[in-house]
């Protein structure tokens, strides 16, 4: 559950290790008595004070600036104190026990994850959407992310949210006043214009829906999985793709026993890479339990790329991969080493010096699958599979989201479109349904509340801030 206390709180505000600086911060009401207990004097708002970090002998633990922001000009809303030293762990540990017996007299405790930016949110510092985007920009992967996320904290997606909103409630205000003056017999749809005015706002909402799944994807990225025969070159493509030695390559079949996991990033957009053991009839019980893993990473991969030597094909595995995986789950199938041998019917092959190389699709057990011809070893159309890589993660070129978007977004955007066309259909009857016309539009805000927060329980609160780290 959400915390709502407003005991003062304190945590280490920077990450695990050794660094130049550390931050303690601690948020509470009225810390002016507290700082004077720890510094011996008053504190200018919003001024560097340096000061030495004493312990309650007046030894000194460390020396740095102290900054104090009064509320509710401060980042949680409360009054906040931060006391900036060296970044040594066991320093920092010292100057965080010192300021908890300094504080213990007012119930100071220490800060649960993520709720500094809890107590920002619940003082109205942040909504909902900004306060994930602070998390969003701390996990930030790549330079697109970050920027996106910051776009999100500053503002921009809840901006946009609330101006759609802000829309609807117009429009839910002239209909309910309708219904509740019907003796007034006005045609209001027709009167105040109800159905252009609802075509254009969710003509709006699948824009905005569409920019949220691309935040969706520059934050979440794509869960690819690499399966195929034992040395049929799978690490080496996962190598080929990290532009790294992330795998250990060899002729030995059965070299890959465990799933190794690489990240990459494709226009900054983030393709979780999972290099499995090779899929094949065994005894070896450490093998054996490698590929019951692979299997467990097909079925819940967001692609899967089923690598064949172009030497030797063989579908029958492609046939008990597609058995095994959602039909909605795009499959890739990928001949390698074609540098070894000129594949016939491989026409891709024919354009790859000029980048043009195509794919070829496919259908088998409802999966749609495609065929491309590389080479691990030489780069050959690789960059073709890079594209299809963000081909299937939705990924638009040029067409960065300005802001990021988590999964609960694009699902509450998709609901009040719903809703929305929920009531376009009321409104092609007639006025003697305008009470479901009005009901939708209502479940319509209520969706798009739920993103900013605005109608939000405790229980999902809980979940967003526990993900946080402590400190933040």
């Amino acid at each position: 559950m959400i915390a709502r206390s407003n005991d003062p709180i304190a945590a280490i505000a920077t990450a695990p290790g050794k660094g130049g600086i550390g931050v303690v911060r601690i948020s509470g009401p009225n810390l002016e008595a507290m700082a004077a207990k720890l510094f011996k004097q008053e504190l200018k708002p919003r001024h560097a004070h340096y000061l030495s970090f004493d312990d309650a002998q007046g030894r000194a633990i460390d020396a740095g600036i102290v900054l104090y922001f009064k509320a509710p000009h401060s980042y949680t809303g409360e009054d906040v104190l931060e006391l900036q030293g060296h970044g040594g762990p066991a320093v920092l540990k010292r100057i965080l026990a010192r300021c908890m017996e300094a504080g213990k007299e007012w119930g100071i405790r220490h800060a649960e994850p993520g709720e500094f930016t809890q107590r920002a949110f619940l003082n109205d510092r942040l909504d909902l959407a900004q306060a994930e985007a602070v998390a969003d920009l701390i996990d930030a992967s790549s330079e697109a992310a970050a920027r996106s996320a910051m776009a999100s904290l500053s503002g921009a997606f809840s901006r946009e949210v609330t101006a759609l909103n802000d829309r609807i409630i117009h429009l839910r205000m002239l209909v309910e006043a309708t219904l509740d003056f019907p003796e007034e017999e006005i045609d209001f749809l027709e009167k105040y214009q109800a159905r252009p005015t609802l075509e254009a706002i969710i003509a709006d909402l699948q824009a905005i829906r569409m920019r949220a799944g691309q935040g969706m994807i520059l934050r979440e990225g794509l869960h690819v999985v690499l399966a195929g025969r034992p040395n049929v070159g799978k690490s080496s493509l996962l190598n080929a793709l990290a532009g790294d030695e992330v795998a250990i390559v060899t002729p030995i079949a059965g070299t890959t026993r465990d799933r190794v996991i690489q990240q990459i990033h494709l226009d900054g957009v983030p393709i979780h890479i999972v290099d499995t053991a090779g899929l094949r009839e065994t005894t070896d019980e450490v093998e054996s339990i490698g590929i019951s893993r692979t299997w467990a990473e097909i079925e819940r991969a967001d692609a899967v790329i089923h690598l064949q030597d172009a030497r030797e094909p063989n579908d029958e595995l492609e046939e008990e991969i597609a058995r095994r995986i959602p039909t909605r789950t795009p499959v890739l199938k990928v001949f390698n080493k074609v540098d070894l041998t000129a594949h016939p019917g491989s026409d891709a092959n024919a354009n790859a010096g000029n980048g043009e190389a195509q794919s070829v699709s496919e259908q088998l057990d409802g999966h749609s699958v495609e065929k491309l011809f590389i080479s691990a070893k030489t780069g050959q159309n690789l960059d073709t599979l890079r594209r299809r890589l963000l081909d299937i993660a939705g990924w638009s070129p040029g067409a960065e989201s300005p802001w990021l978007a988590r999964e609960r977004h694009v699902r509450a955007l998709e609901a009040a479109e719903e809703h929305l066309a929920a009531a376009r259909a009321h409104a092609e009857l007639d006025d003697q349904v305008l009470d479901l016309f009005a009901e939708e539009l209502r479940l319509a805000h209520e969706e798009l509340g739920a993103i900013t927060g605005q109608f939000t329980s405790d229980d999902l609160l809980g979940e967003i801030f526990s993900s946080f780290c402590i400190g933040k």
